[in-house]
């Protein structure tokens, strides 16, 4: 693939990962984290940009999500990607959506903060969202042209008065990066859900760059990270810009709960009400065709598993669904995210790595439900733990790295000797 080319494939996988919840997050995490926002948003960078890269990656080599997948068991793969589906649609990303457009337009509504009007607005933004869905390329014809740039163009100008602006006094880090900054920034990198979306659309990535005539493996493999390094590279400025919007805020707002308002608050103190009429319009736009474009996939895929219920009628629950969970508001989203995440996550993660190391792991095929499983099992766990009774002390707490959140990675490479010794086992009895 020529230069341009593979500047245009970057710039695919940029927009594709690009969405509501990549703005919110780096602003709330860098007024968190205060004087440690430089590790957080470290950690924050190699889960919301590492692992979605290596994703694509790795899906692109074994052929799609069910194939990665079923090497685990076809229940399972069953299971986990109707989770996946339905975790960056109706249970997080698609309701996310309303409620972030709301934050950004409530300063603008007579009696924004009445119940009564959120209703009212998360009622219209989702019947819109229905109705393009079910007409996705009029959204695309319409807005696809200058919605994304105008979007890139804000950010630019909020960073950059902020940067321009500098920062006064650095307060010390709070919870939860008053701990260690790192570990809380890879975790809080789970929220923008990108890994779990870069499983399910790595395959498009990869059909791309085949229909610019690359057939050989190891060259499609090496345009794809060419392509995420560039995608990469992209989000990780505007995520460094964001970060450092909140840190430049986090003297001022020390109680903001969400990013919405904290980018909000940014560009109504350097660009006065005029920055806050711009920001609202681009997050609505923004935020309506994410919305519309989720609803339309997940109809697509269950459509496809239960065909009986048109698509039509799954973009109607979705929406309806997805209207109901946005009522109760962006920070209580944002909350139940954590847990859910926690147990998604590290399978994914799991799979992500097999997969990328799919030509060794599949020498010991017991390796795959061995590995996975067992994660799965171990992060359901400690994320029922933390959604119901998170001050209670489980055995997996004395794992290694579980104060990090990041005890499962123990269990897995046990997991991985197991497995490797059983295939080895049935090999010789073979």
């Amino acid at each position: 693939m020529s230069r341009m080319q593979l500047l245009m494939l970057g710039g695919m996988l940029f927009s594709m990962f690009f969405g509501a919840g990549n703005l919110i997050l780096p602003p709330l995490l860098g007024l968190q984290a205060g004087a440690d926002a430089a590790p957080a948003t470290a950690g924050f960078l190699i889960a919301g940009i590492g692992l979605p890269v290596l994703g694509i990656i790795a899906v692109a080599l074994v052929g799609d999500i069910r194939q990665l997948a079923g090497r685990v068991h076809p229940l399972f793969a069953s299971v986990f990607i109707a989770t996946v589906y339905l975790t960056i649609g109706p249970f997080l990303a698609i309701p996310r959506t309303s409620t972030t457009a709301f934050e950004m337009v409530k300063p603008l509504i007579p009696g924004g903060d009445s119940f009564v009007v959120a209703a009212v607005f998360s009622v219209v933004f989702f019947a819109i969202a229905f109705f393009l869905a079910l007409r996705p390329g009029m959204l695309s014809r319409i807005l696809g042209r200058f919605s994304a740039p105008a979007l890139i163009v804000l950010i630019a100008l909020v960073v950059g008065a902020a940067l321009f602006a500098g920062i006064g006094d650095v307060p010390a880090a709070r919870a939860p990066y008053d701990g260690n900054a790192v570990s809380e920034g890879f975790l809080a990198g789970y929220q923008t859900m990108d890994l779990l979306a870069a499983l399910c659309f790595g395959i498009v990535v990869a059909s791309n760059v085949k229909e610019h005539g690359v057939t050989d493996p190891k060259k499609v493999t090496g345009a794809i990270s060419v392509a995420g390094i560039i995608a990469g590279v992209l989000m990780a400025a505007v995520y460094c810009g964001l970060s450092f919007v909140g840190l430049s805020m986090a003297s001022s707002m020390p109680g903001a709960t969400n990013g919405a308002e904290v980018l909000a608050a940014s560009a109504n103190l350097h660009f006065g009400a005029a920055g806050s009429v711009i920001v609202a319009a681009i997050f609505l736009l923004a935020c309506l065709n994410v919305c519309t474009g989720l609803i339309s996939c997940c109809s697509e895929y269950f459509s496809e598993v239960c065909p009986r219920v048109p698509l039509p009628v799954w973009a109607a629950i979705f929406a309806v669904f997805s209207c109901c969970v946005s009522l109760v508001g962006l920070d209580s989203i944002l909350a139940f995210s954590a847990p859910l995440l926690g147990a998604l996550y590290p399978p994914a993660i799991a799979m992500m790595v097999m997969g990328l190391a799919h030509s060794v792991c599949d020498k010991s095929p017991r390796m795959w439900p061995w590995v996975v499983l067992s994660t799965t099992v171990v992060s359901v766990i400690v994320a029922l733990r933390d959604a119901f009774v998170p001050d209670m002390w489980i055995f997996l707490d004395a794992l290694p790295g579980a104060d990090m959140g990041l005890g499962w990675i123990g269990i897995a490479v046990v997991a991985a000797c197991i497995g490797a010794l059983y295939s080895s086992i049935e090999k010789k009895r073979a």
